[in-house]
């Protein structure tokens, strides 16, 4: 072990204080538990990319847990559960790291769960899967494939997140255009959940009763296990079509996402001169030109072709999605581009660019969409992705925005939900100010209450919960 004692006078033993007594009483509880408190290891398992936010990068650096453990199984996680809830001590589950807003940071130190290596997909039937948390993304779609599925939706990050990051930090991604948000009813079929108490239970829950953990930050119970719907697995092209100005692009993917008949998982309108900050993309796009990125199945072509002619713009890349997400040092697969990837590219050319998450109104996506270019000219430039939410057709807009000062950026924010905008605010840590309703839902806080009485589940993310044991 390696724990910052307290100073004490050089001749004598250093005193253990009361937090450093819990953390050795629960690594002797966990026995032969896997687990690390070699600082950098542990500090370097504690991050995940909140330094997308000018904000909440110096409110959150520094933020560290003392002890890493890595379940092999559901009883590992069991018993570390059991070991934190009997001493008190905060445990922050962690899947892959790719949350954007600390959904992965201990705010209160303890310990970092890091469902890595519970990883077994378990079970393949009726257009199903059951598979634990720790699976990576990309891994469960390659094992997938030669049984004929594919999973219905997946983060930006599909190549690093795993399953249960997705459900538990998540909201959606490539697949909402057809599929919606993960929140809809039928996209998580159920869920294995461990309680945080002195004597933990196994929930299995189903349906409706799933909402309880998804996007929950991991705050309201331990996920060890999923099952997902899939849908059957088709040849995918990454195509980006060229415009002439943005409402241009806008209007084409506003039709290409309510074209039913031609079956995609992706479109992403985004304005010049977003794609001259993409890496090996950048050089593919005409200059001065807006685009439409997409990824449309093989056999609709010949539908997003036609499309293209009557909206007046031009495929510039076309190339088989498989082979760019097999082979990414040769070209990255264009779901790369898109969703937060969009926002990574941006910072590493200027790190003043931040980004908003905005939900648009149905009935006046394009036109507010165009609305907040002209308002803020020199400090936003637009990025849409185009979304099914509640069984209508909208956009999801993660604009880039220019950094300032906070006070400037609040303004912003202010000014889009005056427009019925609604923003989840990607610039704090706790569930309830990043929501666009503002409140965490009644079915997470009342489930916490008995899935984490003392409150030890990510400590700090969910701001109205007030333990209800001692």
């Amino acid at each position: 072990m390696n724990l910052k004692l307290r100073a004490s006078a050089p001749d004598a033993n250093p005193p253990i204080s009361l937090d450093e007594a819990r953390i050795e009483r629960l690594i002797a509880a966990l026995g032969d538990v896997p687990l690390v408190t070699e600082p950098a290891r542990v500090k370097k398992k504690s991050l995940d990319f909140y330094w997308y936010s000018p904000v909440l990068k110096p409110r959150l650096a520094g933020k560290t847990a003392d002890v890493l453990v890595t379940p092999r199984d559901e009883a590992d996680v069991i018993r570390t559960a059991a070991a934190c809830a009997k001493y008190r001590v905060p445990l922050t589950v962690r899947g892959g790291g790719t949350g954007n807003y600390g959904q992965a940071v201990p705010l209160e130190g303890g310990v970092v769960l890091d469902m890595i290596n519970m990883d077994n997909v378990l079970s393949t039937q009726s257009g199903l899967v059951r598979v634990e948390a720790g699976k990576l993304m990309l891994k469960l779609d390659r094992e997938l494939r030669p049984y004929g599925w594919e999973q219905r939706m997946f983060p930006s990050t599909k190549r690093t997140a795993t399953i249960g990051g997705f459900v538990a930090g998540g909201s959606g991604g490539v697949g909402s255009v057809t599929y919606g948000g993960l929140r809809e009813r039928g996209n998580v079929v159920a869920a294995r959940v461990v309680t945080c108490e002195e004597t933990p239970r196994v929930l299995e829950l189903r349906g409706d009763e799933t909402a309880a953990i998804n996007h929950a930050y991991g705050t309201t119970g331990i996920i060890t296990e999923l099952v997902m719907p899939l849908t059957p697995a088709l040849e995918w092209r990454d195509v980006v079509v060229a415009f002439r100005g943005f409402d241009k692009a806008a209007r084409f993917g506003q039709a290409l996402a309510i074209a039913d008949p031609i079956v995609k998982k992706l479109v992403t309108p985004i304005q010049w001169p977003i794609p001259s900050f993409f890496p090996q993309l950048g050089h593919q796009v005409p200059k001065d030109r807006d685009i439409v990125i997409c990824m449309v199945a093989a056999h609709s072509m010949q539908g997003l072709t036609d499309l293209v002619a009557t909206h007046g713009g031009e495929i510039v890349y076309d190339v088989d999605s498989l082979e760019a997400e097999t082979h990414p040092a040769k070209t990255l697969p264009l779901y790369e581009y898109t969703w937060n990837h969009t926002t990574l590219h941006a910072m590493k050319v200027d790190r003043a660019w931040t980004y908003l998450q905005c939900l648009y109104p149905a009935d006046r996506n394009i036109e507010l969409v165009a609305q907040m270019i002209a308002r803020f000219p020199d400090e936003l430039l637009m990025h849409m992705e185009m979304i099914r939410f509640g069984g209508q057709l909208t956009n999801s807009g993660l604009p880039l925005v220019r950094f300032t000062t906070e006070e400037r950026l609040n303004e912003i924010i202010a000014c889009h939900e005056a427009n019925g905008i609604r923003i989840a605010n990607p610039h704090v840590w706790t569930l309830e100010d990043g929501s666009a309703y503002k409140t965490p839902p009644e079915d997470q806080c009342a489930f916490k209450a008995g899935a984490d009485p003392y409150g030890l589940l990510n400590p700090g993310k969910m701001r109205t919960y007030t333990p209800v044991g001692h």
